[in-house]
C-alpha cells in the first residue's frame, strides 16, 4: 500500500461515514464500498473470545476500548432482554429456553468463559435440535457479538448517509453477510428510492 499516494487509512466506524467525510472535508464522493463482514483474524484470535470453539474470556469486542463486553451482557442483562436478542439477532428458536438457563446459572457464579457459555447453551437445547444446524452455540454467539458491537441498528442510517455523501452517478456497493444485515440494507435502499422518486432529483439502481 506504501506505493500508493492517493489512499487515506481512517480507523474509524463506517457508521460515522458523515462525520468522516466532514472532517476530511469531503462533500461527496463517487463510489462507496462497505463490507459488513467481521475480521476472520479478530474471530480466530484465541483471546478475543468471539468463538465457541476455543475456550477463552467472553469479549466479543471488535473495538478493545470500548466498555460493553460479552461478559457484561451475559451477567447483567435481563433475561426478556437476552432472549429478544438471542431470537432476534441470532434467529434462535430456543432463545427463551438459553436465556432462562443463562440466568439460572449466573444466579451462583458469575459466567466467565466461552467454554461456560457453550455449555449452557448445550443443556438448555433440546437433544434432538443440538446438531441440525451447526454448532448449537453458533446463533446465539452471533447474537451476543451482534450486542456487543451494535452491528445492525445504526446501519440503516449508514446506508442513508452514504448514499445521501454520492456524487450524482455515484455508486454504493454493500457485501451483506446474513438476512439481518441484509433486511436493513434492503430497507434503508427503499425508504431511498421512495425519497428520489417523490424529490424527482436522480434515479438509483438496485440489485439485490
Amino acid at each position: 500500500m506504501k506505493a500508493f499516494k492517493n489512499i487515506k487509512f481512517i480507523n474509524n466506524n463506517h457508521d460515522n461515514i458523515k462525520q468522516i467525510l466532514q472532517e476530511m472535508e469531503i462533500d461527496k464522493v463517487d463510489g462507496i464500498l462497505l463490507d459488513l463482514g467481521v475480521s476472520s483474524y479478530q474471530i480466530d484470535e484465541e483471546t478475543r473470545g468471539f468463538s465457541y470453539i476455543k475456550d477463552a474470556e467472553l469479549d466479543m469486542r471488535m473495538d478493545k476500548t470500548q466498555e460493553l463486553t460479552a461478559k457484561y451482557i451475559v451477567n447483567n442483562y435481563k433475561e426478556d432482554k437476552l432472549a429478544k436478542i438471542i431470537y432476534e439477532y441470532g434467529e434462535e428458536k430456543f432463545s427463551r429456553q438459553i436465556a432462562k438457563k443463562i440466568c439460572e446459572v449466573r444466579r451462583n457464579a458469575q459466567i466467565q468463559t466461552t467454554k461456560q457459555l457453550v455449555q449452557i447453551i448445550e443443556n438448555a437445547i433440546p437433544e434432538f435440535a443440538k446438531h441440525k444446524e451447526g454448532h448449537p452455540a453458533k446463533r446465539t454467539f452471533q447474537a451476543i457479538r451482534i450486542e456487543v458491537n451494535n452491528e445492525i441498528e445504526p446501519l440503516y442510517n449508514t446506508v442513508i448517509n452514504s448514499i445521501r455523501a454520492l456524487n450524482s452517478g455515484g455508486r454504493l456497493c454493500i457485501i451483506t453477510f446474513h438476512s439481518l444485515e441484509d433486511r436493513a440494507v434492503k430497507n434503508a435502499y427503499m425508504d431511498a428510492l421512495r425519497e428520489m422518486y417523490m424529490s424527482k432529483r436522480f434515479t438509483i439502481l438496485c440489485l439485490w
